[in-house]
C-alpha cells in the first residue's frame, strides 16, 4: 500500500501528531473527516497504550464531539484509566486546533481490555454468516465524489441500497491507516465499521442527512484476512433520531456487533 489516511509527523506535549490526507474526507462535507479513519486512529492509540500480550480490546466506544477538521494538525493521546489483572479500561483522545488555535478535543474513545484464556471448546456465534465476497458486486461509488474516504475502499455490495431488510456489504481498505505502517486486524475493522450507518440506511441521501454521533463495537473474535463484512439496519424514530444496529464479519463468520446513534434531518430545499 502506498497511500494512507494519516501521516505521523512527531510528538509533543499534546500527544502523537498527525496530518490527514484527502482520503479521510467525509461524503457529507470535504471540510470534515469521515468517522471511520478517526475511529481506527483512536483504536491504534488504545492498542499501543501500555500493551499487554495477554489482553485484547473487547469493546470500543467512540464519541464524536463535533466535526473533525480535514485540514491542519491532529494530536492523539491515550492513557490507562483502570488497571487490573483481568480487566483494564483504556482511553484515547483526538484533538485539533480550535477557534483560538489551541488544540481541543474533537473525538474520544474508551476500550475495555480483557485478559485472554483458551475457550475454543465453547466458541459460538449466533448470527448467520454473510454470503461470500465472490457473490458481492462493486457499485463504483468513487465516481460520485471528488477524492475522499470512498476512494480508499474496495466496497462490494451483497444487497441493493435502500432495500427493505438489512443491508449487507464486504469492504476492505486499500490504503494504510498511518503511512508506512501495516494495519492491525482491529485497526482494519474500525477503518470500515462506521460504514454500517450507510449500509443500513433507508433514506434517500438527496433528501435526508443521517450522521452518526458515535459507534460502539463489541468484538468477540479478532477478525482474520483482508475483508470485513457488515450486515446492518437503521431504525428511525418520529423525532429526528435513529439507531443503526449491525453485525461485523470476516470470511469465517461473525466477529462482533456494532451500534450507532443517528441524527436525521431533511435537506433544505434548493
Amino acid at each position: 500500500m502506498s497511500d494512507s489516511y494519516y501521516e505521523f509527523v512527531g510528538a509533543d506535549t499534546y500527544g502523537e501528531k498527525f496530518v490527514a490526507t484527502d482520503l479521510v474526507r467525509s461524503t457529507w462535507s470535504a471540510a470534515i473527516q469521515h468517522a471511520a479513519p478517526v475511529s481506527a486512529l483512536l483504536v491504534r492509540a488504545l492498542q499501543r497504550c501500555e500493551p499487554r500480550d495477554d489482553t485484547r480490546l473487547s469493546r470500543v466506544m467512540v464519541d464524536l464531539l463535533g466535526p473533525v477538521p480535514a485540514e491542519g494538525d491532529l494530536w492523539v493521546s491515550a492513557h490507562l484509566e483502570r488497571t487490573g489483572k483481568q480487566i483494564e479500561l483504556v482511553s484515547a483522545q483526538m484533538s485539533a486546533p480550535g477557534p483560538d488555535g489551541a488544540p481541543r478535543p474533537v473525538a474520544r474513545a474508551s476500550g475495555w481490555r480483557l485478559q485472554q484464556r483458551d475457550t475454543t471448546e465453547v466458541e459460538h456465534a449466533g448470527a448467520p454468516p454473510l454470503r461470500p465476497v465472490s457473490q458481492a458486486r462493486s457499485r463504483d461509488m468513487a465516481k460520485d465524489w471528488d477524492r475522499n474516504y470512498v476512494h480508499s475502499l474496495d466496497w462490494r455490495w451483497l444487497t441493493r441500497p435502500l432495500n427493505d431488510g438489512p443491508g449487507e456489504s464486504w469492504i476492505t481498505p486499500t490504503v494504510d491507516l498511518v503511512k508506512g505502517e501495516a494495519m492491525t486486524p482491529l485497526e482494519r475493522l474500525f477503518a470500515v465499521a462506521d460504514d454500517a450507518n450507510g449500509i443500513g440506511a433507508k433514506l434517500d441521501i438527496r433528501r435526508w442527512t443521517f450522521l452518526n454521533t458515535d459507534l460502539v463495537v463489541h468484538v468477540h473474535r479478532i477478525p482474520e484476512g483482508r475483508w470485513i463484512g457488515i450486515r446492518a439496519e437503521t431504525s428511525y424514530g418520529p423525532d429526528g433520531i435513529g439507531t443503526t444496529s449491525g453485525t461485523l464479519f470476516d470470511e469465517s463468520g461473525p466477529v462482533g456487533a456494532i451500534q450507532q446513534s443517528v441524527l436525521v434531518r431533511p435537506r433544505p430545499s434548493p
